[in-house]
């Protein structure tokens, strides 16, 4: 009995332990890549840069990307998913090459599609969904999650941000995705001068643009629902997701991403366990954007950070399209 009882505990405190590492698993992994290296106005990726992304097939052909956030979730944006239900749909991982042999490509079938219940097609806000795959991966040197912008996480105006994705590599060229994943340099535009460039109103709190002013670097049609990411303490995390533009890579209209740190608790609500690496990222520096402004932009009444932004709602064109 005196045995038995020992045992006992010793369960006990193995099984503590094992959910307390558990509860602090994507931050000990996420945001990491065994590559070191530094789309529209892109290049080739070495393999292994991004463990994280994915390439969402649509009866087996890319179609939208996204990003590994745990063992079993993926994140992309919703308005891939429009009118489609989970049977067409796998997810590839550990790609680096949409055809051809990939050794350490790994793919699932999903199980389960979330769009956030806010979800407006018409102005694509909340343009954010969760797939659920119906099994876990394993983690490897070429898969694994990225962290994610807590919701207290500020990106000020020129903040540097990758993007990457095997969409188009020219706008309004009937030209096959690029075989290779691209990978590009963008800094964030903030949201007052975005909203100024789009049309006041047309960009929401629950955005982040980025791209440059005189065009040239994008993300473009196929890329949607793929990550955009700026490094701190040389841990990735994701500040947004392909969401939608006018055209791509042109002057003075930078791409338009779903702000992720809008949707931690969001995301929390459906991943009850093993959640997400959720991290802080706060930029240095002046926030030029604070005082930007053009005719019928109101004043700013707080620090337009991710928590508190003045900005209204409104409308534009998607990057990417729900399959045909």
């Amino acid at each position: 009995m005196h045995t038995m009882a020992g045992m006992g505990w010793l369960n006990i405190l193995t099984l503590m332990s094992l959910l307390t590492a558990n509860s602090h698993a994507q931050l000990d992994v996420c945001g990491t890549t065994p590559v070191r290296t530094r789309i529209v106005g892109g290049e080739d990726t070495q393999e292994g840069s991004w463990p994280w992304q994915a390439s969402l097939q649509f009866f087996g052909r890319h179609n939208c990307g996204g990003s590994l956030i745990n063992k079993e979730w993926v994140m992309s944006a919703a308005h891939c998913f429009i009118g489609t239900n989970v049977s067409p749909w796998t997810v590839s991982l550990g790609r680096q090459n949409l055809d051809g042999l990939n050794l350490n490509e790994v793919s699932r079938t999903v199980d389960t599609i979330i769009l956030h219940p806010d979800f407006d097609s018409s102005i694509l806000n909340n343009d954010i969904a969760l797939l659920r795959l119906t099994s876990p991966v394993t983690f490897t040197d070429y898969i694994r999650p990225v962290c994610l912008a807590a919701s207290s996480s500020n990106f000020i105006s020129g903040t540097d941000s990758w993007v990457t994705g095997w969409g188009r590599i020219q706008e309004g060229v009937a030209l096959p995705f690029p075989q290779t994943l691209q990978e590009v340099e963008v800094p964030v535009v903030g949201n007052r001068q975005c909203n100024c460039q789009y049309g006041v109103g047309s960009i929401t709190d629950n955005m982040i643009c980025a791209g440059l002013l005189e065009g040239g670097k994008d993300a473009c049609q196929g890329d949607s629902g793929g990550p955009m990411m700026s490094e701190q303490n040389l841990i990735w995390i994701q500040s947004g997701i392909v969401s939608f533009g006018v055209g791509c890579a042109r002057p003075d209209l930078p791409g338009v991403y779903t702000r992720v740190s809008r949707y931690q608790s969001w995301i929390n609500s459906h991943i009850s366990s093993d959640q997400p690496g959720f991290v802080q990222f706060r930029s240095d520096g002046l926030d030029t954007d604070s005082s930007f402004t053009c005719p019928g932009l109101p004043l700013p009444v707080t620090p337009p950070d991710d928590s508190s932004m003045t900005s209204g709602s409104g409308f534009s064109s998607g990057e990417g399209s729900p399959p045909e």
